[in-house]
Protein backbone atom coordinates (compact mmCIF):
# COMPACT_ATOMS: atom_id res chain seq x y z
CA UNK A 1 0.00 0.00 0.00
CA UNK A 2 1.46 3.26 -0.78
CA UNK A 3 0.61 6.90 -0.64
CA UNK A 4 -0.25 8.84 -3.69
CA UNK A 5 1.56 11.93 -4.76
CA UNK A 6 5.32 11.93 -4.84
CA UNK A 7 7.63 9.48 -6.81
CA UNK A 8 10.38 9.72 -4.79
CA UNK A 9 9.40 9.18 -0.74
CA UNK A 10 11.28 9.75 2.59
CA UNK A 11 10.94 6.59 3.44
CA UNK A 12 10.10 3.49 1.44
CA UNK A 13 9.92 0.13 2.64
CA UNK A 14 9.20 -1.92 -0.45
CA UNK A 15 7.77 -6.02 -0.18
CA UNK A 16 9.97 -6.23 2.97
CA UNK A 17 10.00 -9.60 4.19
CA UNK A 18 11.38 -10.81 7.44
CA UNK A 19 11.72 -14.28 9.26
CA UNK A 20 12.54 -15.65 12.60
CA UNK A 21 14.40 -19.05 12.11
CA UNK A 22 12.08 -21.84 12.42
CA UNK A 23 8.71 -19.67 12.32
CA UNK A 24 6.09 -18.22 9.71
CA UNK A 25 7.14 -15.22 8.94
CA UNK A 26 6.90 -12.09 11.40
CA UNK A 27 6.89 -9.63 8.71
CA UNK A 28 5.33 -10.60 5.45
CA UNK A 29 5.77 -8.38 2.28
CA UNK A 30 4.86 -5.05 3.79
CA UNK A 31 4.80 -2.16 1.48
CA UNK A 32 4.48 1.66 3.21
CA UNK A 33 5.63 5.21 2.28
CA UNK A 34 6.26 7.96 4.05
CA UNK A 35 6.64 11.85 3.05
CA UNK A 36 9.13 14.35 4.83
CA UNK A 37 7.36 15.65 7.98
CA UNK A 38 4.87 13.32 7.64
CA UNK A 39 3.47 11.86 11.18
CA UNK A 40 2.45 7.68 10.91
CA UNK A 41 1.20 5.39 13.73
CA UNK A 42 1.66 1.69 12.91
CA UNK A 43 -1.07 -0.15 14.69
CA UNK A 44 -1.82 -3.41 15.89
CA UNK A 45 -2.43 -6.48 18.28
CA UNK A 46 0.57 -7.50 20.31
CA UNK A 47 2.32 -10.24 17.89
CA UNK A 48 1.23 -8.57 14.88
CA UNK A 49 5.24 -7.35 13.68
CA UNK A 50 4.77 -3.81 14.33
CA UNK A 51 7.81 -3.86 16.74
CA UNK A 52 9.77 -5.64 14.16
CA UNK A 53 8.54 -3.80 11.03
CA UNK A 54 9.99 -0.76 12.89
CA UNK A 55 13.72 -2.48 13.79
CA UNK A 56 13.60 -3.18 10.06
CA UNK A 57 13.13 0.63 9.23
CA UNK A 58 16.12 1.51 12.18
CA UNK A 59 18.51 -0.69 10.25
CA UNK A 60 18.57 -2.69 13.23
CA UNK A 61 17.29 -5.53 11.52
CA UNK A 62 18.09 -6.89 7.78
CA UNK A 63 15.37 -8.18 5.56
CA UNK A 64 15.55 -11.24 4.18
CA UNK A 65 13.65 -9.53 0.56
CA UNK A 66 12.20 -6.73 0.00
CA UNK A 67 14.08 -3.51 0.78
CA UNK A 68 13.81 -0.30 2.95
CA UNK A 69 15.16 3.42 1.22
CA UNK A 70 15.63 6.63 3.50
CA UNK A 71 16.20 9.78 0.94
CA UNK A 72 16.99 8.32 -1.96
CA UNK A 73 19.47 5.53 -0.34
CA UNK A 74 19.37 1.75 0.60
CA UNK A 75 19.74 1.97 4.50
CA UNK A 76 22.21 -0.78 5.09
CA UNK A 77 22.72 -0.01 8.78
CA UNK A 78 21.67 2.08 11.82
CA UNK A 79 22.95 5.51 11.77
CA UNK A 80 22.36 9.36 13.15
CA UNK A 81 19.56 9.67 10.41
CA UNK A 82 17.42 7.71 12.16
CA UNK A 83 16.86 8.48 15.97
CA UNK A 84 14.60 5.44 18.04
CA UNK A 85 12.66 5.66 21.24
CA UNK A 86 12.25 2.39 23.17
CA UNK A 87 9.24 1.25 25.52
CA UNK A 88 11.31 1.92 28.49
CA UNK A 89 13.03 5.27 28.56
CA UNK A 90 16.27 2.77 29.45
CA UNK A 91 18.17 5.82 31.07
CA UNK A 92 21.73 5.23 32.74
CA UNK A 93 21.23 6.02 36.34
CA UNK A 94 24.88 7.06 36.89
CA UNK A 95 24.52 9.88 34.42
CA UNK A 96 22.58 12.94 35.15
CA UNK A 97 20.05 13.77 32.82
CA UNK A 98 21.92 16.20 31.00
CA UNK A 99 24.35 13.42 30.41
CA UNK A 100 21.63 11.06 29.45
CA UNK A 101 20.90 13.28 26.15
CA UNK A 102 23.82 13.66 25.32
CA UNK A 103 24.88 9.92 24.87
CA UNK A 104 24.25 9.33 21.27
CA UNK A 105 26.79 12.01 20.77
CA UNK A 106 29.26 10.83 23.69
CA UNK A 107 29.16 7.53 21.88
CA UNK A 108 30.86 9.08 18.39
CA UNK A 109 32.91 12.02 20.14
CA UNK A 110 33.70 14.31 23.01
CA UNK A 111 30.60 16.60 23.00
CA UNK A 112 31.05 20.31 23.02
CA UNK A 113 29.33 23.33 24.55
CA UNK A 114 27.56 23.34 21.44
CA UNK A 115 25.96 20.34 21.60
CA UNK A 116 25.11 20.60 25.50
CA UNK A 117 23.77 23.67 24.59
CA UNK A 118 21.53 22.11 21.70
CA UNK A 119 20.73 18.96 24.34
CA UNK A 120 19.61 22.00 27.11
CA UNK A 121 17.34 23.41 24.76
CA UNK A 122 15.59 20.04 24.48
CA UNK A 123 15.22 19.70 27.48
CA UNK A 124 14.20 23.03 28.00
CA UNK A 125 11.59 22.58 25.41
CA UNK A 126 10.27 19.31 27.00
CA UNK A 127 9.84 21.14 30.24
CA UNK A 128 13.12 19.62 32.33
CA UNK A 129 15.05 22.88 32.61
CA UNK A 130 15.78 22.63 35.93
CA UNK A 131 15.84 18.86 35.99
CA UNK A 132 19.34 19.16 33.77
CA UNK A 133 21.32 17.82 36.84
CA UNK A 134 19.46 15.33 38.08
CA UNK A 135 19.59 11.18 38.20
CA UNK A 136 16.92 9.30 36.90
CA UNK A 137 16.10 8.10 40.48
CA UNK A 138 15.10 11.70 41.17
CA UNK A 139 12.74 11.55 38.11
CA UNK A 140 9.15 10.68 37.86
CA UNK A 141 8.46 8.04 34.87
CA UNK A 142 7.25 10.83 32.80
CA UNK A 143 10.01 12.91 33.13
CA UNK A 144 12.46 9.77 32.36
CA UNK A 145 10.25 9.48 29.16
CA UNK A 146 11.20 13.42 28.13
CA UNK A 147 14.79 12.96 28.62
CA UNK A 148 14.58 9.53 26.91
CA UNK A 149 12.75 11.34 23.78
CA UNK A 150 15.33 14.46 24.18
CA UNK A 151 18.02 12.29 23.68
CA UNK A 152 16.70 10.13 20.95
CA UNK A 153 16.51 14.35 18.78
CA UNK A 154 19.93 15.73 20.26
CA UNK A 155 21.46 14.52 16.76
CA UNK A 156 18.38 16.24 14.93
CA UNK A 157 17.61 13.30 13.07
CA UNK A 158 15.22 13.83 10.17
CA UNK A 159 14.00 10.19 10.98
CA UNK A 160 12.32 9.33 14.48
CA UNK A 161 11.14 5.69 15.47
CA UNK A 162 9.44 4.91 18.59
CA UNK A 163 7.63 1.83 19.57
CA UNK A 164 5.21 1.89 22.42
CA UNK A 165 6.85 4.85 24.50
CA UNK A 166 4.30 5.88 26.78
CA UNK A 167 2.31 2.60 27.28
CA UNK A 168 3.66 2.46 31.18
CA UNK A 169 2.44 5.99 31.82
CA UNK A 170 -0.51 7.30 33.54
CA UNK A 171 -3.27 8.89 31.16
CA UNK A 172 -2.59 12.12 32.06
CA UNK A 173 1.43 11.87 31.97
CA UNK A 174 0.71 10.42 28.63
CA UNK A 175 -1.35 12.82 26.88
CA UNK A 176 1.11 15.40 28.13
CA UNK A 177 3.80 13.07 26.38
CA UNK A 178 2.11 12.84 23.52
CA UNK A 179 1.72 16.78 22.68
CA UNK A 180 5.12 17.49 23.64
CA UNK A 181 6.16 14.72 20.94
CA UNK A 182 4.05 16.29 18.38
CA UNK A 183 5.22 19.66 18.97
CA UNK A 184 8.83 18.73 19.19
CA UNK A 185 8.53 17.10 15.95
CA UNK A 186 6.29 19.76 14.34
CA UNK A 187 8.67 22.28 15.07
CA UNK A 188 12.00 20.08 13.93
CA UNK A 189 10.07 18.81 10.63
CA UNK A 190 10.90 15.41 11.94
CA UNK A 191 9.59 12.47 10.30
CA UNK A 192 8.12 10.05 12.74
CA UNK A 193 6.66 5.85 12.70
CA UNK A 194 5.26 5.53 16.22
CA UNK A 195 4.42 1.78 17.37
CA UNK A 196 1.08 1.62 19.52
CA UNK A 197 -1.53 -0.55 20.49
CA UNK A 198 -3.61 2.00 21.21
CA UNK A 199 -6.28 3.20 18.82
CA UNK A 200 -7.44 6.41 20.47
CA UNK A 201 -3.10 7.29 20.92
CA UNK A 202 -2.96 6.30 17.07
CA UNK A 203 -5.89 8.56 15.90
CA UNK A 204 -4.51 11.52 18.06
CA UNK A 205 -1.19 11.54 16.63
CA UNK A 206 -1.30 9.98 13.31
CA UNK A 207 -1.27 11.50 9.91
CA UNK A 208 -1.84 8.25 8.53
CA UNK A 209 -2.52 4.98 10.38
CA UNK A 210 -1.38 1.45 9.20
CA UNK A 211 -3.14 -1.49 10.21
CA UNK A 212 -1.02 -4.33 10.92
CA UNK A 213 -2.32 -8.27 11.01
CA UNK A 214 -0.19 -11.66 10.61
CA UNK A 215 3.04 -9.54 9.51
CA UNK A 216 0.71 -7.58 6.58
CA UNK A 217 -0.76 -4.14 6.67
CA UNK A 218 -4.25 -5.26 6.27
CA UNK A 219 -6.45 -1.95 5.98
CA UNK A 220 -4.45 2.13 6.67
CA UNK A 221 -6.50 5.48 6.96
CA UNK A 222 -5.66 9.07 6.68
CA UNK A 223 -6.80 11.43 9.67
CA UNK A 224 -7.59 14.50 8.40
CA UNK A 225 -8.44 15.88 12.05
CA UNK A 226 -7.18 19.91 12.58
CA UNK A 227 -3.56 20.83 13.42
CA UNK A 228 -2.26 21.39 15.99
CA UNK A 229 -4.14 18.16 17.48
CA UNK A 230 -5.75 19.45 21.05
CA UNK A 231 -6.83 17.22 23.71
CA UNK A 232 -10.28 18.44 23.78
CA UNK A 233 -10.84 16.98 19.78
CA UNK A 234 -10.53 13.27 21.77
CA UNK A 235 -14.39 13.87 22.93
CA UNK A 236 -15.68 15.42 19.54
CA UNK A 237 -17.77 13.62 17.10
CA UNK A 238 -14.67 13.51 13.92
CA UNK A 239 -12.11 12.01 16.49
CA UNK A 240 -14.49 8.70 17.55
CA UNK A 241 -15.94 8.52 14.22
CA UNK A 242 -11.78 7.60 13.41
CA UNK A 243 -11.68 5.54 16.32
CA UNK A 244 -14.55 3.39 16.00
CA UNK A 245 -13.77 3.02 12.50
CA UNK A 246 -10.35 1.81 13.07
CA UNK A 247 -11.92 -0.92 16.63
CA UNK A 248 -13.82 -1.97 13.92
CA UNK A 249 -11.01 -3.22 11.14
CA UNK A 250 -9.20 -4.51 14.22
CA UNK A 251 -11.73 -6.74 15.37
CA UNK A 252 -12.20 -8.03 11.81
CA UNK A 253 -8.33 -8.90 11.44
CA UNK A 254 -8.65 -10.62 14.25
CA UNK A 255 -11.39 -13.05 13.56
Amino acid sequence: MRTEGATVAFLDIEKVVFTYPGRAPVVDGVDWRMQAGEFHCLLGRSGCGKTTLLKLAAGLLKPQSGRIVLRGGELAAPGPQVGFMFQAPTLLDWLSALDNVLLPVSLQRRPTPQDAQRALRLLDQLGLASHAQHHPRQLSGGQQSRVALARALVLEPPLLLLDEPFAALDAITRAELQDDLLRTCRERGTTVLFVTHDINEAVYLGDRIALMHGGRIVENWTITLPAPRMQAMRHGPAFNDYCARVRAAMDGAGT
